[in-house]
């Protein structure tokens, strides 16, 4: 056996502890941060065990209540329960020599824009959407699988799967897309038998709306949801009849307080996406005469942007983003970040493109092409994190953004 020398690169099996370390217990599992002695990224321990940094911790606190769930087990909890994480804060002081780069040392090699990913073949099967609690940030996503939903935390872990492929009125045949309401509510809507389905946070369906819908198809959480438990707002499309709908949802009762169509006359309309920021709504249009087109159907697609009140602000078609880049564009989803950019999945490139703000577009960006096949779905999380549903490699990818991207 070699003596370790001075060197971290010259030390493999220490240097890779050190970065294993560094990714999975010197992070917060919630917001992608390194953890700090100081606040706001000290690590603060929950009564169930669980770790996340105070800035999190403050941010999954209810007002009013002063109290929160954990975002991996669920365990409802008092703010005033969480601890400083000792072991961790004892762990940044050992390891603080190794992170910290030494003089004259090389940085070890990094590749730009590499994600980290989870999933795969066996834990995804073809998956189709993707959404993220916007309180515990925790991640859903609808696939092919026997149980058709699954849950978990940013780094695929602490999973909860839910959603029997079946017959009855609550299983779910075939998901296109999902979304999760403030209050933990998961909204799948199923071409199966047409129906949009709403489970809470334990998998147990609540509230099954059939007979309305020719075909549901995209759906999201609005902003104007209040998160109490008290109701929720959702808007889906219908891609056959070419529609796009507001629902107002009592999960707790199961029962729907109201339905109002916003739009009519879109070709196809798939994905929707909301604004959080604005209220702004942008649609995805592919007439459903090029859904077996594969990369050649999403070359037809249109996105048009609304503003809150349904306004049109802007639009733009597949063919006049190809003008703007060197190769052909295919869109296959759309969402908005946390500056109100609207964002697009490129299966063709295949990339991750931010398109600017409504009033600019289209002006082509692109955001990420590292590690992506076949990119159907996309969300952002508080903390600038990008997570990318790849229906290729049947995995969730996740980037970190940096400020300016």
């Amino acid at each position: 056996m070699e003596a370790a020398s001075g060197e971290p690169g010259e030390r493999p099996a220490l240097w890779e502890l050190v970065q294993e370390a560094e990714s999975s217990l010197l992070e917060c599992q919630v917001c992608f941060e390194r953890f700090e002695p100081r606040t706001p990224r000290r690590p603060r321990s929950l009564p169930c065990g669980h770790v996340l940094c105070v800035s999190c911790v403050r941010e999954l606190t209810h007002p009013r209540r002063l109290a929160l769930e954990c975002p991996f087990c669920r365990l409802p909890c008092a703010a005033s329960g969480a601890r400083d994480c000792l072991p961790l804060l004892h762990l940044l002081e050992l390891l603080a020599s190794e992170l910290r780069p030494r003089p004259g040392a090389r940085a070890a090699p990094r590749v730009p824009g590499a994600p980290r990913a989870f999933g795969g073949w066996g834990t995804l099967v073809h998956p189709t959407g993707l959404a993220l609690c916007p309180r515990s940030a925790r991640v859903a996503v609808v696939h092919d699988g026997e149980k058709r939903v699954r849950t978990c935390d940013l780094w695929g872990g602490h999973a909860r799967q839910f959603g029997e492929r079946g017959r009855a009125a609550e299983d779910v045949q075939y998901p296109l897309d999902v979304t999760v309401t403030r209050d933990g509510h998961v909204v799948v809507t199923d071409a199966g038998d047409r129906a949009v389905k709403v489970f809470d946070a334990r998998g147990r369906c609540k509230l099954v709306l059939g007979g309305r819908f020719a075909l549901p198809w995209g759906v999201d959480a609005c902003p104007d949801d209040d998160g109490d438990g008290g109701g929720a707002v959702v808007l889906v499309t219908d891609a056959e009849v070419g529609s796009l709908h507001r629902l107002e949802l009592d999960p707790a009762a199961g029962t729907l307080r109201g339905s109002v169509q916003l739009r009519g006359q879109l070709r196809g309309p798939r994905a929707v996406a909301v604004c959080r920021l604005s209220g702004a709504v942008a649609v995805l249009e592919r007439p459903l005469a090029s859904r077996a087109g594969g990369a050649a159907g999403a070359a037809g697609a249109v996105v048009k942007v609304f503003s809150a009140h349904m306004q049109l602000l802007a639009q733009v078609d597949s063919f006049g983003l190809s003008l703007l880049c060197p190769t052909p564009i295919a869109v296959s989803a759309v969402a908005f970040d946390n500056q109100g950019n609207v964002v697009v999945t490129d299966t063709a490139g295949p990339a991750v493109l931010c398109l600017g703000k409504p009033q600019e577009m289209p002006v082509v960006k692109v955001v990420v092409t590292h590690g992506l096949v076949r990119p159907v779905a996309l969300a952002f999380t508080k903390q600038n994190s990008l997570l990318v549903l790849d229906s290729q490699t049947h995995s969730v990818n996740v980037y970190r953004l940096v400020d300016g991207e």
